[in-house]
């Protein structure tokens, strides 16, 4: 219903304004709600079409093109904002962000992403440690890499018990390490006897006593279970934290992403915080969902029961075109089918699991019976072959009825060249993230420079004809920031600057771009209604504080939006801009990392 509400506006419009081929012009007396001149608009259309203003009318777009043309569109009521030269692109679409659950914790985490020394991020442990009360945790939940620092290495557990003395501490790496302070290790009564799940460790010294080092080996079950044990935000508190993390996203110019699910995260109990602003209408952004099953060995039941309860492109009783939908089941299917994508680890084989096979042609099988999209995670090569003969297989056995749906790899880092092709027969697609950007230094030593040149083989994807979607898997395993991640995507490079991919592997920032916006849209069924600034679409944009298309490519890490819109409504506004931003309340609890330190760090 809602794509067919929002194509019907889009005739609508077309119809009733007759616009001409080159600026978009109408010749009726229409009158945009907003008009943004003296710009240089990114259009984004297949003409990579470039423009001095645009028009917004009720929620979409109305015109671009010069500004003498679009001033054709200014009434007594049209709000006109002067960019200054500055440059509009598309809103960002992270195809494979962890929002619902960042959302969740934003408020309780210590973020070192973009943090340049291990100095200063040991420097900021010691501090949250002195201010966080008796009960709660210091935590370090992803989102940085060794190599971003000055120093290159990690922090040894000597020099985070000494910043966090008393004080219960958990620090995560990506999902293959993570470390707890004596404290900590006291509170959840781990000591040298207890058995750590398969595939997984307890680091002990020559002494044979515990570091407090946690490894994933490369099942990263450890690692989920120490998150789950720390203390919850309250109900406000969550709400609250999922209204801060959105307005850090709108920070750097998202307008939309769409939630993987991940372990740990139960649907629906802990969609909470975002429901609570879905249903009060209170949404910055547009976020679609996938539902991730959680009870290993159960997710056939657990996918039947979802089927049964609730309908893809909505979301229970919540039917909002601004925002929160339920797009289908993965990016696990199969517990057993799981593709650790731990480079410190070696790479884990399918067939040491005898049942993954059947377990996940059981449960494709029943998201092509119910017409549900499913995506699917699997970082190597290997995986994504063996995965393909069961979705082929599943293919065969329903007349062609799965490659008439809508499903996707995510990540597929060393995914085969031969297997785009099998890709693109069943009409899936990919999602690419910035995992590399983070891990990147780590896979070159487990698997060489060489390999690491086509990790994943982007440009190669896209020649090929597949749909492609970039993200960055935050906030876990890298950070939500979508700058580094498109920086990687054109130079190559890690965030410790590290080239890794060759030339026939970069982008140029017109493709990057698109992959973060309509390539993005299709992996929700929604390239049809946003991802560009063409008539018609959503009027979903970023004002940037420095242009994109021009300046150095090293300063593209750096970028941030100075404006952001959704749907034609101001959700964030910074610099000359900053009057226009919506007030957000006080973070809570008072005791919050975010409340002195903000998220992203740029200092």
């Amino acid at each position: 219903m809602k794509r067919l509400t929002q194509l019907f506006a889009l005739l609508l419009m077309l119809t009733s304004c007759g616009r001409g081929a080159k600026d978009n012009e109408q010749p009726h007396a229409e009158i945009a709600d907003m008009m943004i001149i003296n710009a240089k608009v990114a259009v984004m259309d297949e003409q990579r079409s470039m423009a001095e203003a645009i028009a917004i009318k009720d929620g979409l777009v109305a015109a671009t093109g010069s500004i003498e043309a679009v001033s054709k569109w200014k009434g007594d009521s049209t709000t006109v904002i002067d960019a200054g030269g500055k440059t509009i692109i598309p809103g960002l679409n992270d195809s494979h962000l962890h929002l619902t659950r960042g959302g969740r914790f934003f408020n309780a985490e210590l973020r070192w992403d973009g943090v340049k020394s291990l100095k200063k991020a040991l420097q900021m442990l010691k501090e949250q440690a002195e201010r966080t009360p008796e009960g709660q945790w210091v935590r370090v939940i992803g989102g940085w890499s060794p190599f971003q620092f000055e120093e290159k290495r990690f922090p040894t557990p000597e020099e985070i018990n000494e910043a966090t003395g008393n004080v219960p501490a958990y620090v995560l790496f990506l999902y293959s390490r993570a470390w707890l302070n004596q404290a900590g290790l006291n509170v959840l009564g781990i000591d040298e006897n207890t058995s750590a799940p398969e595939g997984s460790s307890f680091e002990k010294g020559p002494d044979g006593k515990l570091t407090g080092v946690l490894l994933a080996e490369p099942n990263p079950t450890i690692l989920y279970a120490r998150i789950g044990s720390l203390p919850p935000l309250s109900e406000d508190e969550m709400v609250n934290s999922t209204k801060h993390f959105y307005r850090e996203l709108n920070r750097f110019g998202v307008t939309s992403g769409i939630d993987a699910g991940g372990g740990g995260h139960k649907f629906p109990k802990d969609y909470s915080g975002t429901k609570t602003l879905a249903e009060a209408g209170k949404m910055p952004l547009r976020l679609s969902y996938y539902l991730f099953p959680q009870n290993k060995g159960a997710e056939y039941a657990e996918f039947q029961e979802w089927m049964a309860t609730n309908e893809i492109g909505q979301n229970g009783e919540i039917h909002l075109e601004h925002g929160y939908e339920l797009e289908g089941g993965g990016e696990f299917l199969a517990w057993s089918a799981g593709d650790f994508e731990n480079f410190l680890a070696p790479q884990p084989l399918l067939d040491e699991r005898p049942t993954w096979r059947a377990d996940l042609k059981k449960v494709i099988q029943l998201h092509v019976d119910k017409g549900w999209p499913f995506r699917i995670h699997a970082t190597y090569g290997e995986t994504i072959a063996k995965m393909l003969d069961v979705i082929e297989e599943v293919n065969r056995e329903t007349n062609g009825k799965l490659a008439q749906q809508r499903w996707l790899f995510d990540h597929a880092e060393t995914i085969k060249m031969e297997d785009l092709d099998r890709i693109k027969a069943l009409n899936g697609g990919i999602a690419v993230q910035a995992r590399m950007a983070y891990a990147g230094e780590f896979f070159v030593e487990r698997y060489g420079a060489e390999k690491a040149k086509q990790a994943p083989p982007v440009k190669k994807m896209m020649e090929a004809g597949l749909p492609v979607g970039a993200g960055t898997d935050g906030t876990r395993v890298a950070s939500y920031n979508p700058w580094p991640a498109l920086y990687w995507l054109i130079t190559g490079k890690t965030v410790g600057d590290l080239r890794l991919s060759d030339d026939t592997n970069l982008l140029s920032r017109e493709d990057a771009l698109h992959l973060y916006t309509k390539g993005s849209a299709w992996i929700s069924k929604e390239e049809d209604v946003k991802g560009t600034l063409e008539v018609g679409k959503y009027a979903d944009l970023s004002l940037l504080s420095k242009d994109y298309f021009s300046i150095p490519a090293e300063q593209i890490k750096d970028l941030k939006s100075v404006l952001t819109v959704v749907g034609g409504e101001i959700v964030y506004g910074d610099e000359e801009f900053e009057d226009m931003s919506p007030k957000l309340p006080e973070v809570i609890p008072a005791w919050s990392p975010v409340k002195f330190y903000g998220g992203y760090q740029t200092n």
